[in-house]
């Protein structure tokens, strides 16, 4: 490989990660702890991730139980959900922060399938953009013969082809899992 390619290939690695963490934070009625990850709590006037104060339990596929190691926080926590927009109820038992995710109906299941198809969209004009700027780096490239920068580019082509598929198949996935009932 290349270094045209190493380089497209590296940042289309990062347009996977990026759309498989977006994926993580839709709600698709299954509990996800990654759904926590965006939400800062104020502890001790310092934004701090959940995840970084408490273990975060999936009892249950509709069930999140959040469980705080320094117990002061609790409240804390829960108030950082409840202004969240995450559309739940958290319920405080003194010990634990219990999140139930109800089941979405149908046409929520709609609505979340589209959001997904435009983020696999955005992943899609991501890996297109890497593809465009590899072109552009191999066009520039004074000391490739035009047979190489011709051979680089279908390498390119090549690979961009690849991530796509990935990325369809990432989003054919993850619609399997909210229309599921």
């Amino acid at each position: 490989m290349s270094q045209h390619t190493d380089f497209a290939k590296s940042h289309m690695d990062k347009c996977i990660e990026a759309l498989k963490a977006n994926f993580a934070r839709v709600r698709s009625g299954r509990a996800n702890p990654h759904i926590l990850d965006p939400i800062k709590v104020d502890y001790y006037g310092q934004p701090t991730p959940i995840t970084q104060l408490a273990g975060v339990k999936v009892p249950e596929a509709s069930m999140l139980v959040v469980e705080p190691w320094d117990k002061t926080a609790l409240k804390a926590i829960e108030k950082a959900i409840e202004a969240s927009d995450l559309g739940i109820t958290p319920s405080n038992d003194g010990v634990s922060i219990r999140l139930p995710f109800p089941r979405p109906t149908e046409e929520r299941r709609r609505e979340l399938a589209k959001e997904c198809s435009k983020l696999a969209e955005d992943a899609r004009v991501a890996v297109r953009n890497v593809r465009r700027d590899a072109n552009g780096k191999i066009e520039r490239d004074e000391e490739l013969p035009e047979d190489a920068q011709t051979r680089e580019k279908k390498a390119v082509q090549k690979l961009t082809d690849s991530y796509v598929a990935q990325i369809e198949d990432l989003l054919k996935t993850k619609t399997a899992e909210i229309m599921e009932i």
